[in-house]
């Protein structure tokens, strides 16, 4: 079994529709993205930011829910070297659930970027840092008289009236302009497999329809094999 760095280091000549193809072909729902996610910083949809790290997963409770965990110390300090920081927030997600602070020590740790299922606020001061930032809104708005985090490394759900999604800790979340994918880790070396002969397939498609190939005779030619 592949060791994580060597997955990452696999998983950086790729985007994430590569890995999202790679799912698809694996049959695996919605070819692992998670719909609703968009990057924020370091600029909003634009330019070749792209990050790729293990889930460190936070979940964020209700502020009225006393039987759910308290976490001791902050989930921020705790942030592996590496990782991309994903952030459960209960709905209704009006208030924000990270701030430039956060993305201060993010940053010193080495964590790759976060991905908010919610929201974030700060929005200049993440790009001051030139920090990725992926959320589904951005508000003004702390959320600390509303939520608290309340586990790490724990099972999350997405967000979402039409995807039924969970995030485990140690999957491996791709994340660029396109979207973010969450590549489950026990199919990781199995969808590396898969991606090398779709990508080269879109490639001579590419190649053929400059040529003047219709995109019929292309997908034929090279896709249907």
């Amino acid at each position: 079994m592949a060791q994580p760095a060597d997955i990452i280091a696999e998983l950086q000549k790729w985007s994430s529709c590569d890995v999202a193809d790679g799912l698809s072909k694996l049959k695996h729902p919605s070819g692992g993205f998670l719909e609703g996610l968009t990057m924020y910083s370091p600029v909003f949809q634009a330019g070749p930011t792209k990050i790729i790290g293990q889930a460190f997963t936070v979940k964020f409770v209700p502020k009225a829910d006393e039987s759910a965990p308290r976490l001791k110390g902050n989930y921020v300090d705790q942030i592996p070297k590496g990782a991309v920081v994903f952030i459960s927030q209960p709905a209704p997600h009006v208030n924000a659930v990270y701030g430039g602070l956060m993305s201060l020590r993010a940053q010193a740790l080495g964590a790759a970027g976060v991905v908010i299922d919610g929201r974030l606020r700060d929005l200049q001061e993440h790009r001051d840092l030139g920090f990725p930032m992926f959320a589904k809104g951005v508000g003004t708005t702390a959320g600390g008289e509303v939520c608290r985090p309340s586990e790490i490394n724990v099972p999350v759900k997405l967000a979402s009236t039409i995807q039924d999604v969970t995030i485990q800790p140690g999957d491996y979340i791709i994340a660029d302009l396109d979207g973010v994918v969450c590549l489950p880790s026990a199919l990781a070396e199995k969808c590396l497999a898969a991606i090398p002969a779709i990508a080269g397939a879109d490639e001579r498609c590419a190649k053929a329809i400059k040529e003047g190939m219709s995109v019929e005779e292309a997908f034929k030619t090279y896709r249907s094999k």
